[in-house]
């Protein structure tokens, strides 16, 4: 009996992991600054890549997913800089630039290394219970999305920047009247959205195989996460992970996989629909 239930809860930490550090960096890029970017998924592959690279030449692993997630951070302030700047208030332009975006940058990778390439292997082995062996490494995945949350909640509520980039997010004009530098705030704050998708990339890379397309893996569970969160993702993000995850993980025990993903979007479109203003909407109403 224990040991089906310690796997009811592996379960639900892999589902649980899967959500929230795919979803962390666009919480930020559209739940927070309002870019629909479609290229959140090329951002995780691009971890993935680099941190694979990185591995092959030489670099210990932990240390090749940081430089992975600093890659992926530094690409972005540049794209934000370049491309992303120019579309805030402009939802759907953004939509179909980083969709744009997304398509070059996806063939560019099928055509410079091919439809897919050799792994790392998943580290750090595994332990039983029971009749039931798990890897540790998913646990090392749990814990991270644990903290990534705690890191952004801390960066976005604890610190001046958090201000800031507040602030800026709901009136760039009156952010900028009161002497705040909006476009380094919003650069920064891109910068950390896809620098959190090149860590879930960098994360996950040995858990994968790395094709170029991989991204489309994550993109829809990192949307309906954000959505359902409602406004407030820094507050919606983990309650969603909670709500996403035990659900799809009931219905992958009792349908399997396939059940499990189906599941999961409809009671996406149920929330949606009760819930106009996600998990956070609820949140908010019950603390006034």
């Amino acid at each position: 009996m224990f040991a089906e239930i310690f796997s009811f809860a592996y379960q639900f930490a892999d589902v649980f992991a899967f959500l929230i550090l795919s979803a962390a960096g666009l919480a930020i890029v559209f739940g927070m600054m309002g870019v629909i970017n479609m290229a959140h998924g090329e951002f995780i592959m691009c971890g993935a890549y680099v941190t694979v690279a990185l591995v092959h030449a030489g670099l210990p692993l932990p240390l090749a997913q940081l430089c992975a997630t600093a890659v992926a951070g530094a690409i972005g302030v540049v794209l934000e800089w370049s491309l992303v700047r120019k579309l805030y208030k402009r939802p759907l332009d953004s939509l179909l630039a980083t969709w744009g975006l997304s398509l070059i940058v996806t063939q560019g990778m099928l055509i410079l290394v091919g439809s897919s390439s050799a792994g790392i292997g998943t580290p750090a082995g595994s332990f039983t219970v029971g009749a039931y062996t798990f890897s540790i490494y998913r646990m090392v995945l749990f814990a991270c999305a644990i903290a990534v949350l705690g890191v952004v909640y801390l960066i976005f509520m604890r610190t001046r920047f958090g201000v800031h980039a507040r602030a800026t997010m709901q009136n760039a004009g009156i952010a900028q009247a009161t002497g705040v530098r909006v476009g380094r705030v919003y650069a920064t704050s891109f910068g950390i959205g896809t620098a959190l998708a090149g860590f879930c990339g960098a994360m996950y890379a040995p858990t994968m195989t790395l094709i170029p397309t991989m991204g489309a893996g994550f993109i829809v569970e990192s949307f309906v996460t954000v959505v359902v969160g409602g406004a407030n993702v820094l507050l919606g993000t983990a309650p969603a992970g909670i709500l996403l995850a035990t659900v799809r993980t009931a219905l992958n025990s009792w349908g399997g996989q396939i059940v499990g993903q189906i599941g999961m979007l409809v009671a996406v479109i149920l929330v949606i629909r009760i819930l106009p203003a996600g998990l956070s909407g609820v949140m908010a109403r019950r603390t006034r």
